[in-house]
């Protein structure tokens, strides 16, 4: 459907249909088509239509309906986060400014990259990518015609821009929550019969934290959890409220979510890894790298050498695929500690953790040593209880080898996390001067785990 990401072609195939759901009001096509057109007849969007418009992805109406102007006059969108500072909005106008001649012609949006392993990066969605992700989505959720998509995530990340696209293209609807608030989420799920809901898992754990009594809804039929991993202990309790799981893996570079859980085992998520890769995405592993490629992979960042066609892309992440095809997501190579030579994730480590008793979450990362490079240390939140360190010394040793075991622990009251949700791995050296030893008595089974630092 040559006409898929317009608007006003949804206006004339479904304008009754309610494409946009606030508390305040809802939206039929016909009226997002309406208010597009005026949007259009604004000054600013009318020069320059190949330079990108640097939008501020707000959660507003106003937004919405600039990104379906953009996306109608065929003008690139520079999504930027409300929380960028001026010298970061600054940079990326500069940096897209510059190269906004270099653009494919079918750009629809320029998404800033999160900055984990470095400075941001703008990645260039065309439309056909974005067309592509939603295809593939699509094939994994289906549609229904009752279906209202939960938007709580930033517009200017790739997870809250895919809904938009995704809803505009199926004529289906948008139900547009004000900011992420855990208390008032169930609520929200009943006014508006959401069926559909994307959420990262602390998002996810907020809102169990908050509503120790909740269920879901029968019409919620999947809650989408992607953005980082999910810890085993999060998917637990949510298979014991009986939620529709569906655990996703992308990136901005691929327009979201390449890998997700079959939906038809949404509720027994803790079996499938990050997924399967979903229709039109190719992935393999190259060296314990996890590298994609298909028709919703991004043309290349810009002011960069664009990608060819049948390019493979390097995530950066690690992983491995099991032997029913399900991807299972060990972390980012950026991540990895060097402790005197072994390469050691922070994210099995963690997965032991937060498997004891007392630890809800847990943050691993690496401090400098004169001996080893790097010893393994751990921020750790608790749900109260006293933790006996002996006793999880003794639970680390039988699960993991010598050089994961922390040998620094601090306890924190929470793990700081980025504006997106997302556990924010650059933030935790700074916990470095709450450490403490954590002690492992010698045992003849494993005499160099006591012989570490």
């Amino acid at each position: 459907m040559s006409d898929a990401l317009s608007i006003l072609a949804a206006a004339g195939q479904a304008p009754q249909t309610i494409g946009l759901r606030t508390d305040g009001r809802a939206f039929s096509f016909a009226q997002l088509a309406a208010l597009t057109e005026h949007r259009l007849g604004r000054a600013d969007l009318a020069p320059a239509r190949t330079v990108p418009f640097a939008l501020d992805g707000t959660a507003t109406v106003d937004t919405v309906v600039t990104l379906y102007a953009l996306l109608e006059s065929r003008r690139p969108a520079l999504l930027l986060h409300p929380k960028l500072t001026g010298a970061e909005r600054g940079a990326a106008l500069r940096a897209v400014e510059r190269c906004a001649d270099a653009l494919p012609a079918d750009a629809a949006a320029i998404v800033l990259t999160s900055g984990t392993t470095g400075e941001p990066r703008p990645a260039v969605l065309t439309r056909d990518a974005l067309l592509a992700s939603a295809a593939a989505s699509a094939a994994n959720l289906g549609w229904r015609d009752d279906d209202c998509w939960l938007l709580a995530m930033p517009i200017a990340r790739v997870g809250g821009l895919s809904i938009l696209t995704r809803c505009l293209i199926a004529r289906r609807t948008v139900a547009l929550a004000a900011a992420f608030d855990a208390a008032q989420l169930p609520a929200f799920v009943g006014r508006h019969r959401v069926t559909l809901a994307s959420l990262v898992p602390t998002m996810l754990a907020r809102v169990l934290d908050a509503h120790p009594q909740w269920a879901p809804p029968p019409y919620l039929r999947a809650v989408l959890i992607g953005g980082a991993a999910a810890a085993p202990k999060l998917l637990e309790r949510a298979a014991q409220r009986r939620l529709p799981i569906v655990i996703t893996y992308g990136c901005t570079e691929t327009c979201s979510q390449v890998v997700a859980t079959p939906y038809e085992r949404r509720f027994e998520t803790a079996r499938c890894g990050a997924g399967r890769p979903l229709a039109g995405a190719q992935l393999r592993v190259v060296d314990g790298r996890i590298e994609v490629r298909g028709p919703m992979r991004m043309a290349g960042y810009a002011g960069e050498l664009p990608l060819a066609p049948q390019a493979w892309f390097d995530t950066g992440d690690l992983g491995e695929l099991d032997a029913d095809g399900f991807l299972h997501v060990k972390g980012r190579q950026g991540d990895l500690i060097i402790t005197g030579g072994e390469k050691v994730c922070p994210a099995e480590v963690e997965q032991v953790l937060e498997s004891f008793p007392g630890i809800t979450a847990a943050g691993v990362f690496g401090v400098p040593n004169e001996t080893w490079g790097q010893i393994v240390a751990a921020a750790l939140v608790t749900d109260g209880a006293t933790i006996d360190e002996r006793r999880l010394a003794g639970f680390l040793v039988e699960r993991l080898a010598g050089p994961k075991l922390p040998r620094r622990i601090c306890l924190v009251q929470s793990l700081p996390h980025t504006g997106a949700g997302k556990p924010d791995r650059a933030a935790l050296p700074a916990l470095a001067p709450h450490l403490r030893v954590l002690r492992f008595a010698s045992t003849a089974a494993a005499p160099t785990r006591a012989a570490r630092p």
